[in-house]
């Protein structure tokens, strides 16, 4: 593990960060998870060096001051959705602070009992990511798992945006977005990445449409710039506050080409009001989630 993920720095120690939810991360079985690390890195300039062991994940994120963490799993195939989510609740079972969420494929011979399955189990929400898994959010063949989310109002979180490979996809954008929050009011959904590379649009989801969430992750980091061609300054300090209720602290780890304290520094960089800071750190995930304060950690607030 590098040790510059293991140091106490003073973003560590900001009131700013502690307590903090991880609303993005992925745990997936180890060939899986190096799988897709290879991949990531063939398609892009990434190197990794971070774990992908629960266990040294846990220990990167709870050095960071990070209470308690969203895992997100995704089947890239039919038919692998069922045991990659009892594995992951399986992970749940063993840690004192992972917060699972279930996938499905829309291709699944029975998308909705595939997703009814995992909330009965535990799965506190459900993972679409629609480029890799090729269908759009409100994708017809996702209707029925869509459904089941709503009867047990869990929320959706999906790779909605074009960042940072997937411009030009047919899966993914602004538009089709605006249609799953058209078709679905009820739903709660957040689109990673602040919807890059249209956050703009994403922005005017968040102010417009009660359900709709975005997380910070790989957008907002230090690196973005580098590792995807965006500037985090273009978005305002104005804008997160006004849209702080809608807005969650994310990270990728461990899936991210470097150091974990990166992903948060230029958020706390910011002259971000306290209230603002603790929406995204902490009170948003909580209501997007569904779960009461005292159900992760006893805040200081």
């Amino acid at each position: 593990m590098p040790a510059s993920d293991r140091s106490t720095d003073a973003d560590d120690r900001s009131t700013a960060f502690r307590p903090a939810i991880d609303a993005h991360t992925h745990l997936f079985p180890d060939r899986l998870a190096a799988a897709i690390q290879r991949t990531l890195s063939a398609e892009t300039d990434w190197e990794f060096s971070t774990p992908t062991a629960r266990a040294d994940v846990e220990d990167v994120l709870r050095s960071a001051g990070v209470e308690a963490y969203v895992a997100l799993p995704y089947a890239h195939e039919p038919g692998l959705a069922t045991d990659l989510n009892e594995w992951l609740l399986e992970q749940a079972d063993a840690s004192d602070f992972l917060i699972p969420f279930a996938t499905v494929h829309p291709d699944d011979d029975d998308p909705a009992a595939v997703v009814r399955d995992a909330f009965e189990a535990g799965a506190r929400g459900l993972k679409i990511h629609c480029p890799v898994q090729e269908c759009q959010p409100a994708d017809s063949r996702l209707a029925p798992a869509l459904e089941v989310a709503a009867d047990y109002d869990r929320p959706i979180t999906y790779h909605g945006g074009t960042a940072p490979l997937y411009e030009g996809s047919p899966y993914v954008g602004a538009d089709v977005f605006e249609e799953l929050l058209e078709s679905y009011p009820e739903l709660r959904v957040c689109c990673a990445h602040m919807g890059t590379y249209e956050t703009d649009r994403f922005l005017a989801f968040a102010r417009e449409y009660e359900g709709a969430y975005l997380d910070t992750t790989f957008a907002m980091s230090t690196s973005a710039p580098e590792t995807m061609g965006f500037d985090p300054s273009s978005i305002s300090d104005a804008a997160l506050v006004e849209c702080s209720e809608s807005i969650m602290y994310g990270s990728d780890f461990p899936n991210i080409p470097y150091p974990y304290r990166e992903e948060r520094a230029q958020l706390l960089g910011r002259d971000l009001p306290r209230e603002a800071a603790r929406d995204i750190f902490y009170r948003t995930a909580l209501e997007y989630l569904g779960l009461e304060d005292d159900a992760v950690v006893d805040s200081s607030d």
